[in-house]
């Protein structure tokens, strides 16, 4: 799924290069937004470390793929337990 690049919130699990490599990153900050591009700060890691974040640029108009569905609450759909857990 893509995304308009003015669209991306904090939180967001979005590929970009980072490291020098194409990967899922999830969006940490917003650092500058101008008339044409938006600067990110993103992170390769779930929690967020200094030493695994990086700073991506797009253009406003740009569409930037999803690395994975928005949460639960944030798409109104029910996700389905694991294999072999029990749902309680």
């Amino acid at each position: 799924m893509n995304i308009q690049a003015l669209n991306i919130k904090v939180g967001d699990c979005i590929f970009a290069y980072c490291k020098q490599k194409m990967q899922a990153c999830t969006v940490q900050r917003l650092l500058d937004s101008t008339q044409n591009n938006i600067t990110l700060r993103v992170s390769t890691s779930v929690a967020y470390r200094e030493s695994t974040s990086c700073v991506v640029q797009f253009h406003r108009d740009a569409f930037v793929e999803m690395a994975r569905l928005k949460s639960r609450s944030q798409t109104g759909q029910q996700l389905l337990p694991p294999q072999g857990h029990t749902h309680v």
